[in-house]
């Protein structure tokens, strides 16, 4: 027998016994009556749909499905009063679902909703028909039909209304309404600023009116984000020229003064930014002198360290190149904050704030009032920043800013030229171009630059322009702006001095040294004693001073106490200069004369008086004379015995002589020639006279200088001791001497001790002839073999003076 098979019963359908499916059931059946012509039919059914939808969020999907959504849209606008108010209670529940609301929007029926609202409804289609706009306001197409259909006004009605739920609906809804609203001029304002990079997209905007509209709409809105994207999709555009071009067209600069008003940080920012985009069409400059600047000097004292930063650049743009708007910027009292500013954690604040008085910095007043806020001490700690941009900047700012002695030594004394020095080092190429023209600068005045020197600066400048890569036209510049005014290592290193090169006071000859070796100050080599190396030349035109009492002058002589040449010669016999000299040297009156070399020297002249004065004295007071000049001989180092006193270089009364006694007799002489020659005469009968070529190995100059250092105790000589002088001594006294009566010449080192004076002078055998100028011819001046003759650069007798 087969195996019985035993049948499965198959469980009765779910929809059975599911309450929740019958009730979908008799929703089909309500759902149907709604196409009913009868009046009361369609208020039951909608009362029974109303009472179904409440029930939860599936019964409202349940009717979705059925398809009651649309006949009930139909119901909005029936005629009988009931079946509109139980159809309006529907829909204020039913749009609590999103699909039922997509459903909604799709078939348009805003306006029968809105009708609703109208003053002659009952309370109860107010509050649901207020409720179903609250509920489609919540997303953004729907507020935008909404707010098309101009529900805000009936709205804003019922806030009045006495029933508490329908004014909790419409405040939900205008709340709702004025949020998307933001959202969309938001996203409007994105849409807007991606066309506005468009050249075409541009125009059109522009010629539809919408650039207008725009830019009032920017203006005009009370909207923080509105403002600010604004002010952003603006300064995106203004960086193409022609899109600045249509910004001024349509006044930009107006929407953009009054949105740096905003009480949004945000916004000033933006607008700040944009101001600055705007900078480079010169209309906009021009509008913003007056309008604009203040307000953004202004901004520079907020407390917003990013606001001051915008409205730095804003200002440092508008100043760049604009001399007025720099006078605006000052004007409005912009200095004061700008050097506040420097002082900003923002590094780009610091940086802008430094352009901008760089701008001003450019009109002498302007640097005057920034000087008297004491601008570099400000600008030394941005001098130190980490960062290249700050430093660049701070640097430039320096360089335009300490264009005076005044100011140059604040910048000294402040300790300043310390971190400028150390930016020489940068490897960033503009922190080292505007560090280098920042020492230039200040390099303007010998003691700043003696300080550069001390802090190495030179040495820098030197590595600097040694390397193609590294160097610039302001460090070579700025080395020979610190080598002009530091002549004495100028001549050391470079063997040249020109025409400009005035030699001063202090000037002193150390001889040939080769780059990057260090030149000792004239201070130390005074004080150490005399060597076999090369005999310093010093040149010092300042005497001693013989009005002092003879019991003052043992120690004040001795640190170079000085009056002017002209005093000491014309109130004092030339016995009493002389034998009152003394710094630590031995006293010229103990230098014995050579009867041989044919020179008139005032130390001659001098011992013929002195041995007059001694006549008829006794025997008791010729031995205190005796003895008062070996006191005086009595070599004494310079400063010894007095550390209390300030050093002074050495005095030189012949030197003293010979300045008055070219400026009395050369001076007056009119002919540049004849001032030339007879001044190269002057020099070499001083220093032993005209020596034949072939009697120049027997001209015992090295004797005479080893004596003289050895009766100084020094290595350094005052030129004016040196009776016997060749080419190099000579030189150098025709350099100085012709520098102080104002005739121009250049003082060159050749080799093997060879050294000569170059002059320029026209040709004469052109002089009235019509038509330019011929450029002047340079001259060698001999002081050795024919003094006075002059020889012209490149011939024979040039080179055989110059080499052989």
């Amino acid at each position: 027998m087969g195996k019985k098979i035993k049948k499965e019963v198959e469980p009765p359908p779910k929809d059975v016994f599911d309450p929740l499916t019958i009730e979908s059931k008799k929703a089909a059946t309500v759902v149907l009556m709604l196409n009913s012509p009868e009046e009361e039919i369609l208020a039951k059914a909608c009362e029974a749909i109303y009472k179904f939808a409440l029930k939860g969020e599936e019964n409202k999907a349940t009717l979705l499905q059925l398809g009651a959504v649309e006949p009930l849209t139909k119901l909005l606008t029936h005629e009988d009063k009931t079946v509109r108010r139980n159809a309006t209670m529907i829909f204020g529940i039913l749009t609590s679902n999103n699909d039922v609301k997509k459903l909604l929007r799709e078939l348009d029926v805003m306006n029968s909703v809105i009708a609703q609202l109208s003053p002659e409804e009952e309370v109860v289609i107010h509050e649901f028909a207020s409720l179903c706009l609250a509920n489609m306001s919540i997303e953004y197409t729907g507020k935008l039909q909404i707010f098309q259909h101009g529900a805000l006004e009936p709205l804003l009605r019922l806030l009045s209304s006495p029933d508490p739920d329908v004014k909790k609906n419409s405040i939900e809804c205008i709340y709702n309404l004025v949020q998307e609203l933001n959202d969309l001029h938001a996203e409007a304002l994105s849409v807007v600023a991606n066309c506005l990079e468009d050249m075409e997209s541009m125009l059109l905007i522009q010629q539809t009116g919408g650039l207008r509209k725009f830019l009032a709409f920017a203006e005009n809105s009370t909207i923080p984000d509105i403002q600010k994207n604004a002010a952003r999709a603006i300064a995106k555009a203004a960086y193409d020229p022609e899109s600045r071009k249509l910004f001024h067209e349509q006044e930009v600069e107006k929407c953009l003064v009054t949105l740096l008003g905003s009480e949004s940080d945000g916004t000033k920012v933006a607008a700040s930014q944009a101001i600055s985009a705007m900078c480079e069409n010169t209309g906009s400059k021009e509008f913003f002198s007056t309008q604009g600047i203040p307000q953004l000097v202004h901004l520079l004292k907020s407390d917003s360290e990013e606001v001051r930063e915008a409205a730095a650049l804003a200002l440092a743009n508008l100043t760049t190149s604009n001399p007025a708007n720099a006078n605006a910027a000052a004007e409005a009292d912009a200095i004061e904050p700008l050097i506040s500013t420097l002082s900003s954690k923002r590094d780009g604040a610091v940086a802008n704030a430094a352009t901008v008085l760089t701008n001003m910095a450019m009109q002498e007043p302007l640097r005057g009032a920034m000087q008297s806020h004491d601008v570099l001490q400000a600008l030394i700690g941005p001098l130190g920043s980490a960062n290249a941009v700050v430093q660049s900047k701070a640097a430039l700012a320096v360089a335009a800013t300490a264009c005076d002695a005044e100011a140059r030594a604040e910048l000294r004394n402040r300790g300043g030229l310390e971190p400028l020095v150390e930016l020489l080092h940068s490897k960033n190429d503009e922190v080292r171009r505007y560090s280098s023209q920042a020492v230039m600068v200040c390099a303007g005045d010998e003691p700043t630059a003696a300080e550069l020197c001390r802090l190495g600066a030179l040495d820098i400048l030197e590595e600097i322009n040694l390397s193609v890569s590294r160097k610039n036209k302001f460090s070579e510049a700025a080395y020979n702006k610190l080598l002009n005014n530091n002549l004495s290592l100028k001549y050391s290193q470079t063997g040249y001095l020109s025409s400009s090169n005035l030699i001063g006071d202090g000037f002193y000859d150390y001889g040939r040294i080769n780059p990057g070796t260090k030149l000792l100050p004239l201070k130390e080599l005074c004080l150490q004693g005399p060597s076999d190396q090369r005999a310093v030349l010093l040149i010092n035109n300042k005497s001693v001073d013989v009005s002092l009492p003879m019991e003052d002058k043992s120690s004040d002589l001795s640190y170079g106490r000085s009056i002017s040449s002209s005093s000491s010669l014309r109130g004092a016999s030339r016995e009493k200069t002389i034998s009152r000299f003394s710094t630590g040297f031995g006293s010229p009156t103990e230098l014995k004369s050579d009867p041989t070399s044919g020179r008139n020297t005032v130390l001659s002249k001098s011992a013929t008086k002195e041995k007059g004065l001694r006549k008829g004295r006794g025997k008791k007071e010729e031995e205190k004379v005796k003895e008062e000049e070996e006191v005086l001989a009595i070599p004494k180092l310079a400063g010894e015995g007095s550390p209390e006193k300030e050093w002074y270089p050495p005095p030189d009364p012949d030197l003293c002589t010979y300045v008055y006694e070219v400026t009395r007799s050369i001076l007056p002489i009119t002919n540049l020639k004849e001032q030339i020659e007879l001044l190269a005469k002057y020099v070499a009968e001083k220093m032993g006279g005209r020596i034949a070529k072939d009697k120049l190995p027997d001209f015992s100059w090295e004797l005479h200088i080893s004596e003289l250092k050895f009766q100084l105790k020094s290595n350094v000589i005052p030129i004016g001791y040196i009776k016997k002088g060749i080419f190099y001594h000579r030189a150098l006294l025709f350099k100085a001497l012709a520098d102080k009566i104002g005739v121009g010449c250049s003082l060159v080192r050749g080799e093997y001790g060879r050294t000569w004076n170059e002059v320029k002078l026209l040709d004469q055998s052109r002089k009235g002839v019509t038509g330019g100028l011929p450029a002047p011819e340079i001259f060698i001046v001999d002081l050795m073999f024919h003094p006075g003759a002059l020889m012209k650069l490149g011939s024979r007798e040039a080179n055989l003076y110059r080499f052989l």
